[in-house]
């Protein structure tokens, strides 16, 4: 399987980890929208009435830092960097330009989604919903 195979292979939407947090924004009976292609970045997911865009990360891709899956290929280190740095620019763009339009955003990372009972607990904090205590134990 060439290079060019592979890439091409690389889901842009409806990834695992992208399906996690559906689930789990579901289960919470939080209602949300896919991929906006009206919206700057066109979000994963979008809370029109909570104002709100989550958008699901890989930790490869998007340069998660300090994760050990935010790994850097030995080899066409002229290509990767490059490309990498584009990805941290064009990031950075899209959400200044959707909260300058009055949006929230919300970043959540591939490596996030392994752990998902500390998701659960990460989402119910941001949405404000009960059943979380000051601690972050669930009541």
């Amino acid at each position: 399987m060439s290079r060019s195979d592979i890439m091409r292979a690389v889901k842009r939407a409806h990834t695992a980890p992208e399906m996690i947090v559906r689930q789990e924004l579901h289960a919470l009976g939080l209602r949300f929208r896919l991929h906006r292609r009206d919206l700057p970045g066109s979000p994963d997911i979008v809370l029109p009435r909570l104002r709100t865009v989550i958008f699901v990360h890989g930790c490869f891709w998007h340069r998660h830092y300090d994760c050990r899956y935010a790994t850097t290929p030995k080899t066409r280190q002229e290509y990767w960097l490059p490309k990498f740095a584009a990805n941290i620019e064009r990031d950075a763009r899209k959400e200044a330009q959707l909260q300058a339009l009055g949006w929230r955003v919300l970043l959540v990372w591939e490596c996030e989604t392994k752990r998902r009972e500390e998701l659960t607990l990460r989402l119910r904090r941001e949405f404000g919903l009960s059943g979380v205590a000051q601690d972050g134990a669930l009541n």
